[in-house]
Parts: C-alpha cells; structure tokens; sequence
C-alpha cells in the first residue's frame, strides 16, 4: 500500500524516529540480536503501532524510545533530541499490571503527581479523580486495587501514565493478559481515549485486528531481529468501533498484513533450514 498522510499526521513530523536502530544482548559469542537497521517515523498526534509475532523485539522498542535501554548501534530521538535516559515526555503502561496493591484507585493515579511540582494535594485529587472518570472508573476512586478485575487494573494503568500528561503515551501490549471481551472493551475505550487527549501513541501488539482498530500507521516488524517489512497508513474512517471489523477493507488490510507476516516467517525457516545443512 503506498503511504498517504494518515488521518491524525498532522504537526511535529518527527514526534519519535529511529534510525538504523540495532540492539543485541550478550557477549558477541553468544549474543542474541533483537533489531538490525530498524527505522520508524511516528508524527505527533498519531497513533503508531508496532505490530509483529512475539518475541521478535517489539518490546525492545518501545523501551529504547522510553529511554530504559539504549541501542548497541544507530540513533532514537524523540521530539528531535537524542534519548540518553529515561524521557519525561513519555508515559508508559506495560502488559503487566503496575498499580501498588496497597492504595486505592485515585492514590494510584495520584501517586505520580507527588513529583509535580506547584500542585497541591487538592489539585492532585482533582486531576486523579478526573482521569479515574476518563478511563471508566467513576464510582471506584476509592476502591482498593485488590478488590478490582484485570481490565480495571489496566485502567488504572492508563490513568496512571496520563497524570503527569506526556506527550507520548508508550503501551506495551497492555491488553494482552485480558480475555478476549475484557480486550475487546478496552480497545474501543481506548480509541475514545485518544480522540479525548489527542497524545501521540506508540502502541506494541501481535494482534492484527487490535493494531488495525487503533492505528493511523502500522509498521510491520519481522521475526527476530526484527526490521520493518511493511509502513501502512490505515485509512479506515474514524470513529472506529466494533462494527470496523465487518468492514471489507478493514478484511483486505488484514489479508495483506497476515501474508506478509507468514511470507517473512517462511523464509527464514528456509533460511535456517538450509543453513544447517
């Protein structure tokens, strides 16, 4: 598919770009390579994600633009400027639940507002008590964390790493531990979400149809390690819902995507295969 300017590309061109990006772990005997010359752009107000199968290191990603890792070769940059440590301007909500068990709903929220400084203790209620509405939480400010399911606890998550309003919200496959309906809710809240804040979203999934019921542009990663196969502008008409699915161009995106991923794991099984021989 050609590119064409995505539906919410729109200002700051640069937001998040990588470039030649190679990250490998261990010694150089024995080391195991997770990117080789991977390159993005992500704009400002878009909604990027990163899609491919698991373990290929799309996770690895995610925690080099946050600045937690930094890459063996090649550059990150974020809103213009090399990452060299943990980036402010990034909020980040992981597959597993972060919430401390012992506060409640809006303690959790409100957890990272401490560190602002000028706020107050009321101004922080407010904000957290704001976005615990935002997220579907209303009417749980105060419930302990233990008493609330998996699909709350991302919520809470969510609600979290927006506190502090970043410019770019990070997501590591954050639904990924739900059951299937759980997921399915989170998705269309979280494409409510978006539209309400208007954050740039760095995005992690191996689910077709979840990167394709979010995203503006997709970039489709190899198997390990991985490289961009494929940049997709999902020109699927906003608001997105449920029914998005049942759309047939929403099928042909997912047609071509699937092929490309199994095309790209084919050949290096036949790459392997005939190495070993």
């Amino acid at each position: 598919m050609a590119p064409s300017e995505s539906p919410r590309s729109r200002r700051f061109r640069n937001a998040v770009r990588c470039r030649q990006v190679h990250r490998a772990f261990g010694t150089d005997q024995q080391s195991v390579v997770a990117l080789a010359q991977f390159s993005l752009d992500i704009a400002e107000g878009e909604v990027a994600v990163v899609l491919g199968p698991s373990g290929c290191g799309k996770s690895t990603v995610i925690r080099l633009i946050a600045g937690l890792d930094f890459p063996t070769a090649g550059t990150v940059l974020v809103q213009g400027r090399p990452v060299t440590g943990p980036v402010p301007e990034c909020g980040m909500v992981f597959q597993t639940y972060t919430s401390f068990p012992w506060l409640t709903v809006v303690e959790n929220i409100a957890f990272g507002l401490r560190y602002q400084k000028g706020m107050g203790a009321e101004e922080r209620q407010e904000r957290a008590c704001s976005l615990a509405a935002m997220v579907g939480l209303e009417g749980f400010e105060n419930a302990a964390i233990g008493t609330l399911s998996g699909g709350m606890r991302q919520r809470v998550a969510i609600a979290s790493a927006l506190a502090t309003d970043p410019a770019i919200l990070l997501m590591d496959e954050p639904f990924g531990a739900l059951d299937s309906q759980t997921r399915m809710l989170l998705q269309e809240h979280m494409l409510t979400l978006v539209e309400e804040t208007d954050k740039t979203v760095v995005f992690v999934t191996h689910d077709i149809e979840e990167a394709l019921l979010l995203a503006d542009r997709i970039y489709v990663c190899s198997a390990r390690p991985a490289h961009v196969l494929a940049e997709i502008d999902v020109d699927l008409p906003h608001p997105r819902t449920y029914q998005t699915r049942n759309r047939r161009d929403f099928f042909q995106f997912k047609h071509e995507i699937f092929h490309l991923l199994r095309d790209d794991f084919y050949d290096k099984a036949l790459a392997e295969a005939y190495g070993q021989r």
